[in-house]
């Protein structure tokens, strides 16, 4: 294993960090956008879902390439290469004029951008100790969530003086200048890991599907996780909007108050995780201590619907709070898995995560719409569609904890 020193760890990180803040940003950027393109390209709701889950269906297609190629090539060779898409990807959504334009852009953004999180933490499985990949994870996440964050009220200021559209062209600006700072900082790949020599399968996607404890935690990721991000990303807004009462300005406020709290939570976890490795505290045991408060923050907005719409930005980000130690999950699922194998499992594990987001961000417009063709009221047909969603994640728990890890 070839360790990098405190100074140039720091370095890689942050080079990283630059590149994975502006995609955080631009994965999040439709739930602020989504009064101005449901108004400009007449969305429904299950558009409305397309459109950003497009982001994450081109993002999933790619996770199983992208685990081989990382393992092959190294971090900092394939992410200069699926940076360059996406920066072809937001200058597409700048200059698309239709709906289907929107979707192809967003897909190809969701494609260029989907190395951002594996690359790094790929090299981290190589680079770092067990205690400092999970702190390095957690983050990157927070990086994430500074990304989100900025794509709340700094980008609902700047739409009124320069519109949605030249925003992208300075987004994919920021991706070119992430690109050249990874190729100044990044190490190249050392190919000093002999192939994995296990028996049949050995260094496959296979032997990674197969993993019992790979299989115990994909409900989780892709259904409480996933959905997470699904909501953080999308449907929060929406529910502001239309269930709340919120003005678009009112909910970008909220949706700012809830990505900071994910920046928190982020952070406090780089800060706990070492400590609680060396007190014995398992990922597991957080993971089925923390995720039932999260299935109860969910079914309070669920079932409280309008009742509770002056909190409703609140209870959002204790939802996203409380989902936080299912992040966890990730780096634990690197872990369990031999350095030449990293790459591919952790891809694999994003592609459950993402995968689930597309689902849950497009599942939840198709069951709004069908609910409201049903008769439902709007508000109503959120609350059901948001009750579906909540029983997924309960049997997700579920199967969790009935899973026995081998």
């Amino acid at each position: 294993m070839n360790t990098l020193s405190r100074r140039g760890a720091m370095l890689v990180f942050l080079a990283f960090a630059f590149a994975y803040f502006f995609s955080a940003l631009i994965r999040a950027i439709t739930a602020t956008l989504s009064p101005q393109l449901t108004q400009e390209f007449s969305l429904h709701a299950r558009d409305l879902g397309l459109l950003a889950g497009g982001y994450f269906l081109g993002f999933a297609a790619m996770q199983l390439p992208l685990g081989r190629w990382l393992d092959r090539q190294g971090p900092k060779t394939v992410i200069l290469g699926f940076l360059a898409v996406a920066v072809g990807g937001c200058v597409a959504f700048s200059l698309a004029n239709s709906f289907g334009g929107l979707l192809l852009a967003r897909v190809l953004c969701g494609v260029g951008l989907a190395a951002c999180l594996m690359a790094p933490l790929t090299g981290f499985r190589r680079w770092l100790d067990p205690a400092s990949q999970l702190r390095a994870n957690s983050w990157m996440l927070m990086t994430g969530s500074m990304g989100m964050v900025a794509s709340t009220l700094p980008v609902q200021w700047l739409l009124p003086a320069y519109g949605w559209r030249p925003l992208f062209w300075g987004l994919a600006a920021m991706l070119l200048l992430s690109m050249v700072v990874i190729a100044w900082q990044v190490p190249r790949w050392q190919h000093s890991v002999a192939p994995a020599a296990t028996g049949t399968g050995a260094g496959s996607y296979a032997e990674v599907w197969r993993h019992p404890y790979f299989r115990r935690m994909t409900p989780v990721g892709f259904f409480n996780y996933g959905g997470m991000v699904a909501i953080q990303t999308l449907w929060a807004v929406p529910w502001m909007i239309r269930v709340g009462g919120y003005t678009p300005v009112q909910a970008a406020t909220g949706l700012f108050w809830i990505n900071v709290t994910m920046l928190a939570a982020f952070w406090s976890w780089g800060l706990l995780i070492p400590r609680l490795t060396r007190r014995g505290v398992h990922t597991n045991q957080l993971i089925a201590w923390g995720t039932p408060l999260s299935l109860l923050v969910l079914a309070v907005i669920v079932f409280s619907g309008e009742a509770a719409a002056a909190h409703a930005g609140l209870l959002w980000a204790l939802f996203c709070l409380t989902s936080t130690f299912l992040s966890l999950a990730q780096p634990a699922v690197g872990m369990a898995f031999a350095t030449e194998l990293a790459g591919r499992a952790l891809s694999a594990y994003n592609l459950v995560i993402f995968a689930g987001v597309f689902v849950v961000q497009w599942g939840i417009g198709l069951l709004i719409d069908a609910f409201v063709a049903q008769g439902w009221a709007q508000a109503q047909a959120f609350q059901g569609a948001l009750g579906v969603f909540l029983l997924l994640n309960l049997l997700s728990y579920i199967y969790f904890l009935a899973a026995k890890k081998t």
